[in-house]
């Protein structure tokens, strides 16, 4: 296995966006399935398009550049 498949669910609330990860899985298809059980459900079937599936490659650093703090 050289990826997984990330569920998150994605909405904008006043003007920013709410991320939930929903879930780590091995498949597109599993993810897909986890979409199916969760659209229905209350909060989710306020906005069925919010899911969004992220491929993610194992053993491999997500930040290799390094990050800044920016002050608001």
């Amino acid at each position: 296995m050289d990826s997984v498949f990330l569920l998150w669910y994605v909405r904008e609330v006043e003007g920013s966006e709410d991320e939930l990860l929903i879930g780590v899985y091995s498949t597109q298809q599993e993810a897909n399935a986890a979409i199916e059980r969760l659209k229905s459900k209350p909060g989710f079937v306020d906005c069925p398009t919010g899911f969004q599936i992220h491929p993610h490659s194992l053993n491999r650093d997500g930040w290799s550049e390094g990050f800044t703090f920016t002050k608001d």
